[in-house]
């Protein structure tokens, strides 16, 4: 129960299901001075006290589990780490992946739980090859992108009482009849550890900034950055080029090198992307040989088959093909296949760290960590 009204009219119905409930509101800092800024932000003091109130309306036990420090191991240091390697990362993803679909259901399982219910728009039902994940009823609220990450056995222990709900009117009516204070709570926005939203401030003062040279597509040299992690694809502003482009049009952050320290920029159309890769890859339930999608060639091979990705949470899906199969490249010390994407229409602004959602129709197969792209237009165009 994260102090909001989903997960308080989702333990609602938990309850009116004729489910055990328990509450659990999850502490991820330590900071007791921690407070809502407007509605950024969760998991403060005061929203343990909304769901403390949630929770005894509801007539349930209700607890507050101290995950703090391994909120700040796995999603808060693997988001500097990140960053710092030029990548982008997602936080809510890796929250849902090692916190609460981890850390929690795996004490939850200990403590004699069947599951963990959450208050996420998302769905599942029962396929021919077991549990699926599928987008939730109000496309509007649809988080199915987050949970992406939830595997078979996870799926096998998660519960989404809101999945089937038309609107996020509905739930809020639902809450009010029932006498919930958080029936017209602000949703939460944001990275919940950067509560005033001043994600490059923030990491400024946790990552060492180490000059570099901003270079275009072909190498030459056309401003300095004070430091590449503060640089994303896609990003226009605050680029400080001391060379304009010879035909004068914006430049856009296209790729950040590490290794080199180096900020490449480009022109627009060079963030189209026609290929996008990842080496840590999951399927949340049935694969797509199990599920009849695709073909099994040989040594964990996948054939070609049709789906859709998406790459950001609020994102449109777009019609992709997908599969499996071994990169030469990759260490021989690490898993040696990648989960391969061809969107039909080139995506734009995808950098590596993001996560990258595949689909079929509505169901939700899978995901992968974007570890590389291949920029749908040639460094001579």
């Amino acid at each position: 129960m994260s102090g909001g009204v989903d997960s308080a009219v989702a333990a609602a119905r938990a309850v009116d299901a004729g489910h055990e409930v328990v509450g659990v509101h999850l502490a991820l800092s330590r900071m007791p001075g921690t407070l809502r800024t407007g509605s950024r932000g969760c998991c403060t003091i005061e929203d343990s006290l909304d769901a403390r109130r949630a929770a005894s309306m509801l007539g349930i036990p209700f607890y507050v589990w101290d995950f703090s420090e391994r909120f700040k191991a796995d999603v808060v240091d693997d988001f500097i780490t990140e960053y710092a390697a030029g990548r982008t990362p997602n936080p809510c993803m890796r929250c849902n992946e090692r916190i609460k679909f981890a850390a929690v259901l795996e004490k939850a399982l200990a403590l004699g739980f069947d599951a963990v219910a959450t208050g996420h728009y998302a769905h599942i039902i029962e396929g021919p090859h077991g549990r699926e994940l599928h987008r939730a009823s109000d496309e509007a609220k649809d988080q199915s992108y987050v949970l992406g990450v939830l595997t078979t056995e996870q799926l096998a222990h998660a519960m989404f009482p809101l999945g089937t709900t038309p609107s996020k009117a509905v739930v809020r009516a639902e809450a009010a009849e029932r006498g919930l204070t958080v029936a017209q709570k602000p949703d939460s926005h944001d990275i919940c550890f950067i509560p005033d939203g001043d994600t490059r401030g923030w990491l400024s003062e946790r990552i060492d900034p180490v000059p570099g040279a901003i270079v275009d597509r072909e190498g030459a040299v056309v401003g300095q950055h004070e430091g590449s992690e503060s640089y994303t694809v896609g990003q226009r502003r605050g680029l400080g080029l001391s060379i304009p482009a010879p035909d004068g049009r914006p430049r856009f952050v296209l790729e950040v090198r590490t290794r080199s320290n180096e900020v490449v920029v480009g022109p627009k159309e060079a963030l189209a992307v026609s290929e996008l890769a990842g080496a840590r890859f999951t399927w949340a339930g049935a694969d797509p040989v199990t599920s009849g999608l695709a073909a099994d060639d040989v040594n964990g091979e996948v054939a070609w088959f049709d789906c859709q990705v998406q790459v950001r949470a609020h994102a449109d899906p777009v019609d992709a093909r997908a599969r499996v199969t071994r990169n030469a490249e990759l260490d021989q010390h690490e898993a040696a296949l990648e989960l391969v994407i061809e969107p039909l229409e080139p995506l734009l602004g995808v950098a590596p760290g993001q996560t990258a959602v595949v689909y079929a129709g509505t169901r939700v197969l899978g995901q992968c960590t974007i570890d590389r792209t291949r920029s749908a237009v040639p460094v001579s165009a």
